[in-house]
C-alpha cells in the first residue's frame, strides 16, 4: 500500500512539473478554429504531425501539398511581415489549403481544381471575403450550373447563418439566376432557426424590393411571426417596411392602426406595438390619426390601465400637438401629471427624465406659474399629492413644488430628497 502511495505522489510531480513547463511557454486561445500561440520569442512552434484541432472526418484527407495533381503548383506561406503581435497557430491543413489558394490567387488559375481548393477554403473560413470574390469569378468563368451554385450557398448558410459574405454571395447569385422563387422559403427556414436574425430580415427585405411582385405576400407571413411572439421587434420592423414601400392609403393605415390597437389591448407593456403604433402616426393628415389614437389611449388609461408605454404616448401626443385652443390646457396639465407619476410610481428609474420631459413640455407651452399651481392642487393624484411634505410660497413669492421623490444612497441619513421647481428654477438637490 505504501509502495502505491509513493508511486502516486511521484507521478503527481510529475504532471504538475510538466503542466508547470507548458503554462509557461504558451498560452492557446482557440477562436473560430484557429488558435492563438503567444509563443515565446526565442521559439516558434510547427509541427507537420496530424492537428488535435482536425475534425475526425479528416482522418482520410490529404493535403494538397500531397496530391500529384498539384505538383506544378508552389505554395504561398502568409508573411505577417516582421514585427507580428503573435503568431497565429493555424492547423495543418488551414495552412495547406491557405498556401495553395494564395498561389491560385496570384496566378489567376480558374480551374475546376481551383474551385474545389476554394470549397475548401470557405469551408475552414466562410468570412473571408476574398475567396468568395475568386470563387464567383471561377464560377463566371467556368460558367457553373448557377442552380447547383445556389444549392452550395443555401448549405453553407444553414451551417453559417450570421455572415455577412454568405449572403451577399447568395444575393449576386440569385441577381444573375434573375429567380427569387425559393428565397422567401429559404429566408423563412432561416428564420425559423433565430426569428430576429438580422442578416436575414435584410437579404428578405432586398428580395421584397428587388421582385417587388412577392411584396403583396409579406404582411401575411409578417402576421404569423407576430401572432407567434407579439414581443417580435423583428417582425413589427418587418411590417413597416412592407406598409412603408406599399404606398398606403388611407384605408390601409386605418386598417393598420385597428391591428395595431388589438395587440395592445391583448398586451399593453408590449414596447414593440408602441412604436409601431408612433410609425404609423407619421402618416397622419390634419391630426386624424392622432385623435384617434388618443381616444384609445384615454379609454385604456380610464380603464386602469398604467402601462409606460400608454402613458409615455399621451405624453407624446400633447407634446406634439400645436394647437391653441383652450382645451389643450387641459392636455398640457394632464401630460404634467403623467410625468409626475411615471417619475413617482410607474417609471421611478427614468424619473430625471421624465423631469427633463415635464420641463420642456412647461417651457415649451410657456406654461404661467399659476397654471402650475392650478395643475398641482387639481390634476394630481391624492397618492402624488401625499409625496409632496411642501407646498407653499418661497421667499420670492414664487410657487413651489416637488416634482420627484428620490433617496440619496450616499446620505447616511437615508433621508429623502426633491426634485423642486420654482419659477424658472429647475435643480435636483431641493434647493
Amino acid at each position: 500500500m505504501e509502495s502505491l502511495i509513493k508511486h502516486y505522489n511521484s507521478l503527481k510531480q510529475i504532471i504538475f512539473g510538466i503542466f508547470k513547463r507548458t503554462v509557461g511557454q504558451f498560452i492557446l486561445y482557440k477562436v473560430s478554429g484557429a488558435v492563438f500561440n503567444m509563443v515565446d520569442q526565442n521559439q516558434e512552434h510547427k509541427s507537420d504531425s496530424p492537428d488535435l484541432y482536425d475534425s475526425a472526418d479528416n482522418f482520410n484527407y490529404v493535403l494538397y501539398r500531397d496530391r500529384p495533381e498539384w505538383k506544378d503548383v508552389q505554395p504561398i506561406a502568409q508573411d505577417d511581415g516582421p514585427a507580428r503581435v503573435v503568431q497565429i497557430a493555424y492547423s495543418t491543413k488551414f495552412s495547406d489549403v491557405y498556401d495553395y489558394f494564395r498561389a491560385v490567387l496570384k496566378s489567376g488559375e480558374k480551374s475546376l481544381r481551383a474551385l474545389s481548393l476554394v470549397t475548401d477554403a470557405i469551408t475552414l473560413n466562410p468570412a473571408n471575403y476574398t475567396v468568395w470574390i475568386y470563387r464567383l469569378e471561377i464560377v463566371k468563368h467556368l460558367k457553373v450550373d448557377l442552380n447547383n451554385e445556389l444549392e452550395y450557398i443555401s448549405n453553407v448558410i444553414r451551417e453559417f447563418t450570421k455572415n455577412y459574405q454568405v449572403w451577399q454571395y447568395r444575393k449576386t447569385i440569385v441577381e444573375m439566376l434573375n429567380d427569387p422563387s425559393g428565397e422567401l422559403e429559404f429566408t423563412a427556414d432561416i428564420l425559423d432557426m433565430d426569428s430576429k436574425n438580422y442578416h436575414a430580415w435584410q437579404y428578405r427585405q432586398w428580395v421584397l424590393t428587388t421582385f417587388s411582385e412577392l411584396m403583396q405576400y409579406e404582411l401575411n407571413f409578417v402576421d404569423n411571426l407576430i401572432s407567434q411572439d407579439m414581443r417580435n421587434n423583428s417582425a413589427w420592423n418587418q411590417r413597416y417596411f412592407v406598409i412603408n414601400n406599399s404606398d398606403p392609403d388611407s384605408d390601409v393605415i386605418n386598417k393598420e392602426l385597428e391591428y395595431t390597437f388589438g395587440k395592445i389591448r391583448i398586451l399593453s407593456k408590449n414596447e414593440s406595438a408602441w412604436n409601431y403604433l408612433r410609425g404609423l402616426l407619421l402618416y397622419s393628415e390634419n391630426g386624424v390619426l392622432e385623435d384617434k389614437v388618443r381616444d384609445f389611449c384615454s379609454n385604456l388609461y380610464n380603464k386602469g390601465n398604467r402601462s409606460v408605454h400608454l402613458m409615455s404616448c399621451l405624453i407624446d401626443l400633447t407634446d406634439a400637438d400645436e394647437s391653441t385652443d383652450p382645451e389643450n390646457v387641459e392636455k398640457i396639465k394632464f401630460a404634467l401629471k403623467l410625468c409626475f407619476d411615471l417619475a413617482s410610481d410607474y417609471d421611478p428609474i427614468r424619473r430625471y427624465y421624465w423631469a427633463y420631459i415635464s420641463k420642456d413640455i412647461e417651457l415649451k407651452f410657456n406654461f404661467k406659474e399659476h397654471d402650475t399651481k392650478i395643475l398641482l392642487l387639481h390634476t394630481m393624484s391624492s397618492s402624488a399629492l401625499e409625496k409632496i411634505p411642501d407646498v407653499g410660497i418661497d421667499d420670492k413669492g414664487r410657487y413651489k413644488y416637488i416634482l420627484i421623490k428620490v433617496t440619496d444612497q450616499n446620505d447616511s441619513s437615508n433621508q429623502s430628497k426633491y426634485v423642486v421647481r420654482g419659477g424658472q428654477r429647475f435643480d435636483f438637490h431641493g434647493n
